[in-house]
């Protein structure tokens, strides 16, 4: 037989005091991580339902408690009652918007607003400008109302066929309420404010007669390049070359203060054209008026012997020195669009209804004077 059976059975070792008590501690250890675990997981599922309680409540309260909710956010039911001006400032959003109608009383408020600006997908195309309004709107119909174009108060600058650079300017000072000195400012750097060279410096007759919707934050700069690009995309539209642009708007400004029915100015553009190719002075009476800064109907024989009125086409051939005045689009398109004949003249015989009557010789010219001057005869 082996000795393995020959050897005493193994004694097992009762387990020493400091392993019993290392032991217990580890127990005890993992017992207290457990009851941590426990109380963490009882808090978070005691806050998750409390602020749900709360969301619940905050968001019900006044169905459940009969109360106004503080947290909701707060509209008017009707489409308003007085009305308010508003001003919607450049670059506002829905919440800056909001605001400012708080403020003005439109809206309750401004989470109102901005939940109906949110929701209309057209809300993003509000512009900035002056609005009349009402007072106490629910939030959403404020937002349609922002949207129509009758709820805008534009500021509108309106510039008649015939006004002078100095008309243009005194208009645009009086709707603005900008002194005239900030427009003398901006036209002091002619290529800042787009004026073309053809110009030459020259803002006559470059001022395009038009109306024009002013916003908010407009400059005199602003309003003095918005002119001068209408009239340059206008004679681009009609294909006028830059090299001719200032001919053209000096032929049309005589056009428009001599003409007063829109079948004669073609006829009277081709009148000039055909002066001019037989180098005849042009003879007209409003280009002297504008050199001397006075009414056509008050021109003398004195002030058309006057050489030294650079604009007096009694004396000086071919013409002026620049345009009189800003001619619209009829007269523009006179001056391209000539009507064939062989007019060498016209006059006025009638001052109140304008009536013109065109001739090709001296003889019959008289006698339409004639005609002129028995009518100023009879209605003096």
């Amino acid at each position: 037989m082996t000795d393995l059976f020959d050897r005493p059975p193994v004694q097992q070792q009762p387990p020493s005091r400091a392993t019993r008590t290392g032991s217990r501690d580890r127990r005890a250890a993992k017992k207290r991580a457990q009851r941590r675990r426990r109380r963490a997981i009882i808090i978070v599922l005691a806050l998750v339902l409390v602020g749900g309680a709360g969301y619940y409540l905050a968001t019900n309260a006044s169905s459940l408690l009969g109360f106004s909710n503080p947290f909701a956010a707060s509209d008017y039911d009707g489409q308003g009652t007085d009305p308010v001006a508003v001003t919607i400032e450049p670059g506002s959003t829905g919440g800056d918007m909001g605001r400012a109608l708080v403020e003005a009383g439109v809206v309750k408020s401004v989470n109102a607003f901005t939940a109906a600006f949110e929701a209309n997908p057209d809300a993003a195309s509000i512009q900035p400008g002056n609005y009349t309004l009402l007072t106490e709107m629910k939030a959403s119909a404020a937002v349609t109302l922002l949207l129509s174009k009758e709820s805008k108060n534009e500021m509108k600058l309106t510039i008649p066929e015939g006004f002078t650079t100095a008309q243009v300017i005194e208009r645009a000072v009086s709707v603005t309420g900008r002194p005239q000195a900030e427009f003398e400012a901006a036209m002091a750097d002619p290529a800042a404010v787009g004026l073309p060279a053809e110009a030459g410096g020259n803002y006559e007759g470059w001022f395009f007669p038009s109306t024009y919707l002013l916003e908010p934050d407009d400059t005199a700069q602003t309003i003095v390049s918005n002119m001068i690009a209408t009239t340059v995309a206008n004679l681009d539209s009609l294909g006028v070359a830059p090299a001719d642009r200032q001919t053209v708007l000096v032929k049309a400004s005589l056009i428009e203060r001599e003409a007063k029915a829109e079948a004669d100015r073609p006829k009277m553009a081709q009148a000039i054209d055909n002066r001019l190719s037989q180098q005849w002075t042009l003879d007209i009476d409003a280009a002297v008026a504008y050199g001397l800064g006075r009414p056509g109907t008050t021109i003398t024989k004195a002030d058309k012997a006057d050489g030294s009125n650079t604009y007096n086409l009694y004396k000086h051939k071919g013409l002026p020195p620049g345009p009189i005045a800003s001619p619209g689009m009829k007269s523009i398109e006179a001056v391209l669009n000539p009507e064939p004949g062989d007019w060498m003249f016209w006059v006025a015989v009638n001052l109140d209804t304008g009536e013109t009557k065109f001739s090709t010789t001296i003889t019959e010219h008289n006698r339409y004077v004639a005609e002129l001057r028995q009518w100023e005869k009879e209605n003096q």
